[in-house]
């Protein structure tokens, strides 16, 4: 007999998935139309000409101050909070940044931020005529320090400016996370983030969890003001997956047993004798003589010895 690898076929295969995310998520694209700037029915006023619906993010008073339809920030470290939690939602929201003249810290001038569920901020800041080449991911229009904007649209100071965006939560499943929040995001018009699937949270921000939660408006010491800010609840739910493979050796509970992490009942493959070159590659740098492949087309699941 040739001395070479064989391949087993496993009976009873756990299945192994190839990414963290399981399935098709769903997207936040499609859902803003940038040229109908209508406000839908069932929006809730967050900041509008007649008072603001946000409550204080600690205990003590809020040092932000409400007049004429504007909303301004606090001098101080002091966050204002909506009153509901949300979980996948559609937000509009009118800034208008300070100008810290002669700033030592480019994050000290015209700060502030929109920090989804507390967890994930989109940042707002003082970046208008900053260089491509030296904008960073900490600067106005990003996922704070995790990405840029796509463009560079930012205004002056002084000059009122805009956020439409929509946000799908991360899914979870008991604790563990099966697919990333997304989010995607127009800055006065333009597109900066599409469909961006956000990693983590981001700075401050709460630890990511199944919970929605609050969405804060950041007060970061500097006078930042907001006007015609809403929200609308939306439900993301993920997309329906794509055709299954058309395989007659594996029948439709077999599949959804698949995706459920349930042991696969009987031989599912008739093809391992000619296995990928990709995958004879994948065995031969393994040390521990054993190698699962699990195929997400066709839920099929093949196990290496080597022998």
């Amino acid at each position: 007999m040739k001395n070479h690898s064989r391949v087993f076929v496993v009976l009873g295969l756990l299945v192994v998935v190839h990414s963290s995310v399981a399935g098709d998520p769903g997207t936040t694209k499609g859902i803003i139309d940038i040229g109908k700037q209508e406000r839908p029915a069932d929006a809730v006023t967050l900041v509008g000409p007649d008072g603001y619906n946000l409550v204080p993010e600690g205990a003590a008073p809020t040092k932000w101050a409400f007049a004429d339809g504007i909303l301004t920030a606090s001098p101080v470290w002091d966050g204002v909070l909506t009153k509901d939690t949300y979980q996948d939602f559609r937000m509009h929201v009118e800034f208008n940044v300070n100008e810290v003249k002669d700033a030592k810290d480019p994050e000290a001038d015209g700060n502030s931020g929109i920090y989804i569920q507390q967890r994930y901020e989109i940042q707002i800041l003082n970046s208008f005529g900053v260089p491509a080449a030296d904008y960073k991911p900490s600067y106005c229009g990003s996922i704070y320090r995790q990405k840029k904007p796509d463009r560079l649209v930012c205004k002056k100071a002084g000059e009122w400016q805009s956020y439409d965006f929509v946000f799908r939560a991360a899914r979870f499943d008991g604790g563990r996370k099966t697919e990333n929040a997304r989010i995607t995001v127009y800055q006065n018009g333009e597109l900066i983030h599409d469909d961006y699937s956000i990693t983590g949270k981001t700075g401050v921000g709460e630890k990511e969890g199944p919970e929605p939660r609050p969405v804060k408006l950041q007060g970061h010491h500097n006078p930042v003001r907001f006007r015609n800010v809403w929200i609308q609840r939306l439900s993301l739910d993920t997309k329906a997956a794509k055709p299954e493979a058309n395989d007659a050796s594996v029948s439709a509970m077999e599949k959804t047993d698949a995706r459920q992490g349930k042991p696969m009942p009987r031989v599912l493959s008739s093809t391992t004798m000619h296995p990928l070159k990709e995958m004879q590659d994948d065995f031969l740098k393994l040390k521990f003589g054993m190698f699962i492949h699990y195929n997400m087309a066709t839920y099929k699941g093949v196990l290496w010895v080597a022998g």
